[in-house]
């Protein structure tokens, strides 16, 4: 009877900790919701903590040793469950740092994030029945929990079908809506840039044409038929519609049902140089924006778009190719600085306004005031909206804080290589003498190959205009700290009096409130969210 009754409770606790040890997908089921629900996205990630921290090998090493101990079967049932529960805990703190609720965006039980989840129980269940059969029904339960980053992106390619079908029903109220207002769709993209364009045409449409733009980011699939379906109104002679892409056909998927009228290519560069493999590979993808267009707009500062310029002029159809820049003024439309510091635009050669430059890209104005003109806007209206213009929400945005009058330059939405150049450059021309002048930034990510150089260079940049660089979190960290070393090591950096690793955000801005002072200034480049290391 006793014997009975302690198999019994064996049994219960042994469920119990099964149950458990799949507790740990919940954290990458966050990393797959902030990583737009896209197959193959986990395993980077999981490589990604584990490169980043000695504690989270070790763990790895020693999940792994127990979960081979948990398919001994001489072991007694007392050592299993010993074994069982020890492993749950190793896997409940790996990787050590990716929260289950995350400080900056928590986990949203969204109705598809419902629907994962149910997958990826149903997978846990699947293997533990698997488990029951053979006779190790606690074995394999712990064999789900210790490859849960696997669970979750087979959940991820299992639900991908219906959440594609489930989304086609708004994709197609969106087309039947397009369809009837039938306005003029302008279609942005580039490596990076396309929110600041869209924003800056937007205040150039302003007053002369009755036009709306996607908000915020929104520029996938999902995005753009929230967008049309809940703001698109009878009357709307514009839709300007961000578009991006995170592998090539999609843009072409996306002009499918949105077709741009007018295209715009704002700029080419590494970005997410990681899941394209090349910047040709990239160019492709892009370029597929100018299929159905009848004007195409193409920043012609980039080597690579000015030969696309080029070979879409030559082919045999009557699209129209507008050239625009910020260096040549042979372009039809340039906008170039000037040493008064001020924007100048020309259109065709000719001058047409000068703005007060501020942080206005050059080249994304010149995108904008392109689509105006094609969109129908009077040169003489323009020239009475482009005082207007100003840099969207945490894109190099600048303000002073009242409490302390440190000057901040927020640039936590960029995450490029020319972005962060520009950055520094206007952190360059700002605060006096005696001010102290800090660069917080994690570095940038998903520049393939190119990701340690490109954050080495940031490294150095820094250390030749700040005077403190504070490293946030540990994804860039060595690359960052060993450019600015070779900066402090050689004339240009000897300004840079300080390198600062902090862990977090959080950390890095309690660091700037203890640290700097009125007239101070403070640049934030990039942001990461908390499911990097």
């Amino acid at each position: 009877m006793a014997e009975a009754m302690g198999h019994e409770l064996a049994v219960v606790v042994a469920v119990l900790i099964g149950i458990v040890a799949q507790t740990p997908a919940l954290k990458w089921v966050r990393v797959g919701q902030r990583e737009h629900y896209l197959p193959g996205r986990i395993g980077p990630f999981f490589a990604l903590w584990f490169r980043a921290s000695f504690v989270n090998q070790a763990l790895l090493v020693v999940g792994l040793v127990l979960l081979v101990g948990s398919f001994v079967q001489s072991f007694g049932t007392e050592v299993h469950l010993v074994i069982a529960a020890l492993l749950v805990i190793c896997l409940l703190l790996t990787p050590f740092g990716l929260g289950f609720r995350g400080r900056t965006s928590p986990l949203a039980l969204t109705s598809r994030m419902r629907r994962l989840l149910v997958a990826v129980g149903l997978i846990d269940v699947i293997v533990t029945l698997v488990g029951l059969v053979v006779g190790l029904p606690l074995a394999f339960a712990l064999l789900a929990g210790f490859f849960a980053p696997a669970v979750v992106e087979l959940a991820l390619i299992a639900t991908r079908p219906l959440e594609d079908h489930l989304l086609q029903r708004y994709v197609d109220d969106a087309t039947e809506r397009l369809l009837r207002v039938r306005p003029r769709v302008v279609g942005i993209t580039g490596s990076f840039g396309k929110t600041t364009t869209k924003n800056y045409l937007a205040t150039l449409l302003e007053g002369s044409v009755r036009a709306i733009a996607s908000p915020a980011s929104f520029n996938n699939r999902g995005g753009l038929a929230r967008s049309i379906n809940e703001r698109l109104v009878p009357g709307t002679e514009v839709f300007v519609a961000e578009m991006g892409t995170f592998g090539p056909g999609e843009i072409a998927a996306l002009c499918s049902w949105i077709p741009p009228e007018i295209a715009v290519l704002t700029a080419l560069g590494p970005v997410h140089l990681e899941r394209f493999g090349s910047e040709a590979s990239i160019l492709r993808a892009k370029l597929e924006i100018t299929e159905q267009a009848s004007v195409v707009i193409i920043n012609v500062d980039y080597p690579r778009l000015a030969l696309a310029a080029k070979a879409l002029a030559g082919s045999a159809t009557d699209r129209r190719i507008v050239k625009v820049s910020a260096i040549q003024l042979d372009a039809d439309v340039t906008v170039k600085p000037n040493e008064e510091g001020e924007l100048v635009v020309y259109l065709h050669g000719q001058k047409l306004a000068k703005i007060d430059a501020g942080d206005i890209a050059p080249t994304n104005l010149a995108c904008a005031v392109a689509a105006a003109l094609e969109c129908g806007v009077a040169p003489e209206a323009l020239q009475s909206r482009l005082g207007l213009v100003k840099s969207p929400a945490n894109r190099l945005v600048t303000a002073v804080v009242p409490d302390s009058g440190v000057e901040v330059l927020d640039d936590t939405y960029n995450s490029n290589p020319a972005g962060a150049r520009r950055a520094l450059a206007a952190l360059q021309r700002r605060g006096g003498e005696t001010a102290t002048k800090f660069v917080v930034t994690p570095g940038m990510v998903e520049l393939g190959k190119r990701q340690y150089p490109e954050n080495y260079a940031l490294g150095k940049a820094v250390g030749q205009v700040a005077n403190q660089l504070v490293v946030v979190g540990m994804t860039n960290r060595i690359a960052l700290m060993e450019g600015a070393a070779e900066a402090q090591a050689t004339a240009e950096g000897t300004r840079l009096d300080a390198v600062v690793p902090v862990k977090d955000r959080d950390s890095a801005i309690a660091y700037i409130k203890r640290s700097a002072k009125s007239g101070d200034v403070v640049l934030y480049e990039n942001d990461l969210p908390d499911h990097y290391p």
